[in-house]
């Protein structure tokens, strides 16, 4: 047997993450004793608010959590994301037509296998969430980047969607607020894509999993409240991870026609069966416990994200857009790129995000994990401290 076809040809192909990569490597620095300041994770700081975790202590107590529950959720949290839903959303849906998951990832994975085939085609807006694609390419379809940059605020168009709109579009993936840019999608905006989509008999895959992380009177717009025809060709992704700092509970959902909920359940059988009851008890909590803790966390990240664009708009070389959603910075680099620093010049963002580790001790995520190069990303859920530290010493390294 030979190296190369050891492995599967759809698992070969896949990259890893390289926000968890970038994360990782920062960590294993820190751990030898550098003093790395890390911009790569997608995770609120904050610990999971109290009330939560003594739900889920209450929890492990109880023997009936220490069983098989249904695949498709316990009963009483598709109850509870239906009238998350109705609350946050402005519409009603059936708890039957939800399933939880094992945290977001497994959502998106399974809303784009219960859809598509080979020889389908994605549109994917980017810059895109690094996962996006790797997602799509399992099944088989292909992902069709849609880019729109800085000069766009990183919001592509109606326009630009029919362009690339072909025989073989299946789906549409849609983001607001946005990881990785931050950016927010007006309510006038949702509208036009989704009618666009409803138009052309496409599949709308949204990801609102960011919907309660704004800022500068920025609005969420589920895609659903919008335009409710798409409710027989939408898949609706949600969690907790970002909301209420539970990344590492392990608890997201999809919400979609009844026929797609049943293949997905059916697959996740098979795959995963049910998710940790002590975490969906904690999920439940978490939804029925208001959002009091939700906005101080905001309030927090909204004070950081102010400080991260000043501080990233003196860079020469940066243009930053103003991110109104999520809690990452998006600038171009592009300014940069061909500049020498300490001896090296970068011709890649890539390449620029090496340097920065090396020279000033500061993870970054390159555009190239996103899409096109020239950009980076840097999360501002890390503390006030670390965060003016950590844009400093870039700075100095840049200056």
């Amino acid at each position: 047997m030979t190296a190369k076809n050891r492995i599967s040809a759809r698992l070969g192909a896949i990259a890893p993450s390289a926000t968890l990569a970038v994360d990782a490597k920062a960590k294993a620095l820190k751990a030898a004793g550098r003093p790395v300041i890390g911009f790569g994770a997608g995770e609120p700081d904050f610990p999971t608010p109290q009330f939560i975790v003594d739900a889920a202590i209450e929890a492990a107590k109880e023997p009936r959590n220490h069983r098989y529950t249904p695949a498709a959720g316990l009963p009483e949290l598709r109850q509870a994301i239906a009238d998350k839903t109705l609350r946050d959303s402005g519409y009603e849906i059936d708890p039957a037509t939800t399933l939880v998951t094992n945290g977001g990832k497994q959502a998106v994975f399974q809303a784009f296998a219960a859809v598509l085939d080979p020889g389908d085609e994605v549109i994917l807006p980017a810059p895109y969430w690094t996962t996006y694609p790797e997602a799509i390419s399992l099944t088989g379809a292909t992902p069709v980047e849609v880019f729109a940059g800085a000069d766009q605020d990183y919001l592509v168009t109606v326009e630009q969607l029919e362009a690339a709109r072909t025989d073989a579009t299946k789906a549409l993936l849609f983001c607001s607020p946005s990881n990785p840019t931050g950016a927010v999608y007006s309510r006038e905006q949702t509208a036009a894509i989704g009618e666009w989509a409803l138009e052309h008999g496409i599949w709308v895959i949204t990801d609102e999993i960011y919907e309660h992380l704004l800022y500068d009177g920025a609005e969420f717009t589920p895609m659903l409240s919008v335009v409710p025809d798409l409710a027989d060709t939408c898949i609706v992704l949600n969690g907790v991870a970002k909301t209420y700092a539970m990344t590492g509970w392990r608890v997201g959902w999809m919400i979609g026609p009844a026929d797609v909920i049943k293949a997905a359940t059916n697959f996740q059988s098979h795959l995963t069966s049910n998710v940790a009851n002590v975490s969906q008890r904690a999920a439940i909590a978490a939804l029925q416990g208001g959002l009091d803790e939700v906005e101080q966390m905001r309030t927090a990240f909204d004070r950081r994200r102010t400080t991260m664009v000043r501080m990233l708009r003196e860079i020469d070389g940066f243009e930053v857009p103003t991110p109104t959603g999520a809690f990452y910075a998006y600038p171009s680099v592009e300014g940069v790129l061909g500049r020498e620093i300490r001896g090296k010049v970068p011709t890649t963002s890539a390449e620029l995000a090496a340097i920065i580790l090396e020279e000033a001790e500061v993870a970054i995520v390159p555009g190239e994990a996103f899409g096109p190069s020239g950009y980076a990303r840097l999360s501002y859920a890390l503390g006030d401290d670390d965060l003016a530290e950590g844009v400093g010493r870039i700075q100095s390294l840049l200056a």
